[in-house]
């Protein structure tokens, strides 16, 4: 069994059946985090992005375990002590899962479900798994993806193997906090939904965004994540759907509470800016954390599609019952993986140790804050 700082992942559904009775939108919380010191009135959350195993990556994983399986740990093993030492960390597994050797790249994505068990030993709680490519390999990809993460710990939200399933919150326990996560995206690659699993995907939808996010405050989320796969891929800027959402998912309140407390993007493959609307922090795109090496739609190879951030927030807890959990620190870790030697890079801890990455982290920071999110208080973690 891997050695985790966290609980393994406990059933709750039952706490909620008779409220998912009454609401359509009400769906039950299922998942139990890795604890924090009891009564605890803070936690850090980190974030991250894509991780998109093209074939050189399933070979080096494959030779990282000495041509016997796949083996995704020493690829991650550069940001595991910032992983690790969160109280909560969400991952986004873009693709889905193959069996017994199918195992693919680009452009239908099918990859070995090793890369689980490399989440799980890097500390993560869960993974968004709603994206473009959460088709590729239709329903069966879906529920291969799903159970190799259930079977390492890590909680997933954003697909579905059943009705009931689609229909049930992931809930993430840390210290005396809940927390909601919630994922979406834009679009599946013209793949169609199965007629007979409407619900396997969650597609973008404000008002049934908003509605979940309501249904799991009710439920007793103290705060509610949003993992959104959008945005126009290899484009800095965040575009106008994105700048659009943000302000719309984050204006909306229920009793002058903010119904939504933290977007983290996904998709564009390049690291986007962080801003605070509406007093909520949104990611735009925190880039790929896990690729080969990438092209753009011109066939130009693109560093940009190797550098990625992990937002890190401190979350505090209100002093009035009933107010909001505050971000009381924000915080991006830029990071870069290394094509060449297959292993993922926290670029601070990498120019400590003589690496010539300056220009890259520089590059990323800029970027990052672009939108004046400093003037809010994000800052570079180290």
């Amino acid at each position: 069994m891997i050695a985790r700082r966290r609980q393994v992942a406990l059933a709750l559904t039952a706490l909620l059946a008779a409220a998912a009775a009454c609401q359509a939108h009400e769906r039950q919380p299922d998942r139990v985090g890795r604890p924090a010191p009891t009564g605890a009135r803070s936690f850090t959350l980190v974030a991250s992005g894509d991780v998109l195993p093209h074939t050189s990556i399933i070979d080096r994983a494959r030779f990282d375990a000495g041509g016997k399986g796949y083996d995704f740990r020493p690829m991650l093993a550069g940001i595991e002590p910032v992983v690790s030492r969160a109280d909560l960390a969400l991952c986004h597994m873009e693709t889905v899962y193959g069996t017994e050797g199918d195992y693919t790249g680009y452009p239908d994505f099918k990859s070995p479900p090793e890369v689980a068990e490399g989440l799980a030993a890097t500390g993560y709680d869960a993974c968004s798994t709603a994206s473009n490519h959460s088709l590729d390999d239709g329903a069966p990809g879906i529920r291969r993806t799903l159970d190799a993460l259930d079977a390492f710990g890590v909680a997933h939200a954003g697909t579905a193997r059943t009705e009931e399933e689609a229909r049930t919150v992931t809930m993430l326990r840390t210290g005396s906090a809940t927390v909601a996560h919630l994922a979406y995206t834009f679009d599946t690659n013209g793949n169609a939904l199965p007629a007979d699993q409407p619900w396997a995907v969650n597609l973008i939808d404000e008002n049934r965004m908003l509605a979940d996010a309501r249904a799991a405050r009710k439920a007793g989320a103290d705060v509610v994540v949003l993992s959104v796969h959008w945005g126009t891929e290899w484009q800095d800027e965040p575009d106008a759907r994105q700048q659009t959402l943000a302000q719309r998912l984050t204006a909306s309140r229920t009793d002058g509470r903010p119904d939504v407390d933290l977007i983290v993007g996904t998709h564009a493959h390049v690291p986007q800016a962080y801003e605070k609307v509406n007093g909520t922090w949104v990611i735009y795109g925190m880039g790929d954390q896990i690729a080969g090496e990438m092209f753009d739609h011109q066939g130009v190879r693109d560093p940009r599609g190797n550098q990625s951030t992990l937002g890190r927030f401190t979350f505090t807890s209100p002093t009035r019952p009933g107010d909001r959990w505050e971000v009381t620190k924000a915080e991006f870790v830029p990071q870069l993986f290394d094509v060449d030697a297959g292993r993922l890079l926290d670029l601070n801890q990498a120019l400590t140790q003589g690496a010539d990455v300056e220009g890259v982290r520089d590059r990323i920071r800029e970027v990052v804050l672009s939108r004046g999110a400093a003037k809010d208080g994000l800052v570079m973690g180290e």
